[in-house]
């Protein structure tokens, strides 16, 4: 093995000949998709969107409202790396805000691209 090369037998779920678990899940080309599991990813839950002029902006104070493009009830659009992967709905556990996820995007990327 060479200085570049690197053992990742036992930590992607490999046996002892080198062939993937049955049970290890793969990413599109059969590659373990462990390999992942340690890779940070910017997370945005978008609540909505507005435009305003700078005037408008300069002019916020504490107390102001913005108006937002959703009604109050609509779910929320969970962004991975700025890509659309779900939806879910806010909660409030122990007086923190979370998102409570009620929907998975089957195609993120094309979701993202027309959301846009």
């Amino acid at each position: 093995m060479t200085d570049s090369q690197v053992d990742v037998s036992n930590s992607v779920g490999m046996d002892q000949q080198g062939a993937l678990d049955a049970g290890s899940p793969t990413g599109g080309e059969g590659r373990p998709i462990e390999l992942l599991y340690n890779v940070d990813m910017g997370v945005t839950v978008e609540l909505g969107r507005t435009r305003m002029t700078m005037r408008e902006l300069l002019a916020l104070r504490p107390g102001k409202v913005i108006e937002l493009d959703r009604l109050a009830r609509s779910p929320v659009d969970i962004l991975v790396n700025n890509t659309l992967l779900a939806r879910g709905e806010v909660v409030v556990l122990d007086d923190e805000l979370g998102v409570r996820v009620t929907e998975i995007i089957a195609n993120a990327a094309a979701a993202s691209r027309t959301s846009s």
